[in-house]
């Protein structure tokens, strides 16, 4: 549905959830840009969301923290001269970070062991560039 936000297989956002908002773009444009509202503006409140299921918005909150407004999320889009697009890109921008943002953590790193020919190797390089320094400097004493 053209509608939604599509996060995972199972988790969308309704566009019932969406808050658009328009305004006039900042910048140069003529008067074009006096006159119509092409600048997007959509909120999505995280933290009272039916859709996203508990453990996804837990994610979302801690994570987006920094961006949030009283749990709202606020994207704004001014870069195209139609509102269509605009409203398009605040959508995308909006899905990226939703997904970004429940996305389950990556895999903790498990460190190996250092193989013995790579430990070998790294002093034998160490042995020569040595004994290359030695011979340049006992040759001119």
């Amino acid at each position: 549905m053209p509608g939604e936000i599509q996060l995972s297989g199972s988790v969308s956002i309704p566009e019932s959830e969406l808050n658009w908002r328009f305004s006039r773009s900042s910048g140069p444009g003529g008067q074009h840009v006096n006159t119509s509202a092409t600048a997007a503006e959509l909120s999505f409140d995280v933290a009272n969301s039916p859709s996203l299921p508990k453990h996804l918005r837990a994610r979302a909150l801690d994570r987006l923290a920094g961006r949030l407004v009283r749990g709202v999320l606020t994207v704004r889009a001014e870069e195209y001269r139609s509102q269509l697009r605009n409203r398009d890109a605040a959508r995308g921008r909006l899905a990226a970070l939703l997904a970004e943002a429940t996305a389950p953590p990556p895999k903790k790193r498990i460190p190996k062991k250092v193989p013995r020919g790579i430990n070998e190797r790294r002093l034998e390089n160490k042995k020569r560039r040595s004994a290359v320094k030695r011979q340049r400097s006992s040759r001119w004493d």
